[in-house]
């Protein structure tokens, strides 16, 4: 019998993504750990940042927030305060937008199965408006580095 051969990731390996606002870091992933059903993440807004609005056409995402306060804009219309310990699904082809409304950094863990037939049909903007880093989709790489010095991030934060 083959020995299976597992690894792990932290979020300060991985290269995070400001294309659409905020640090998003996938942490498992095709590119990463191998994976074929789905991703799972990290991301982290500032008070005041957001996440644009989109939607992914093949996924459903699930969101659970660690750390903060967040408002997820479901559909343009529904407003979903999400606290510490809460989270959400959003359905494929739901549009959605995440707010940072707190007080202080938010961190929040993603997660989006199934995967789409190619990563560039995984996620479809509906809004511009994220920072100027580059990035790239959800499981590819970005290639802004951080702007904040690490003294500056909460316990927990690879920012």
């Amino acid at each position: 019998m083959s020995e299976i051969r597992l690894s792990k990731f932290s979020a300060d390996q991985v290269e995070p993504n400001h294309r659409r606002g905020g640090d998003i870091r996938v942490l498992l992933g095709p590119k990463t750990a191998g994976a074929t059903s789905g991703f799972m993440g990290v991301a982290y807004l500032k008070p005041g940042e957001h996440f644009v609005e989109h939607y992914h056409p093949y996924s459903e995402e699930f969101m659970y927030l660690v750390r903060g306060t967040v408002t997820a804009r479901i559909d343009g219309g529904q407003e979903i305060v999400l606290h510490p310990g809460e989270a959400l699904m959003v359905p494929k082809t739901v549009r959605h937008r995440v707010d940072n409304t707190g007080e202080e950094e938010a961190c929040m863990v993603f997660h989006a199965s199934p995967l789409a037939p190619r990563p560039d049909l995984g996620h479809v903007d509906t809004e511009h408006g994220g920072t100027e880093h580059g990035g790239t989709e959800h499981g590819g790489t970005g290639h802004g580095g951080s702007e904040h010095a690490a003294s500056d991030a909460p316990a927990g934060s690879p920012r």
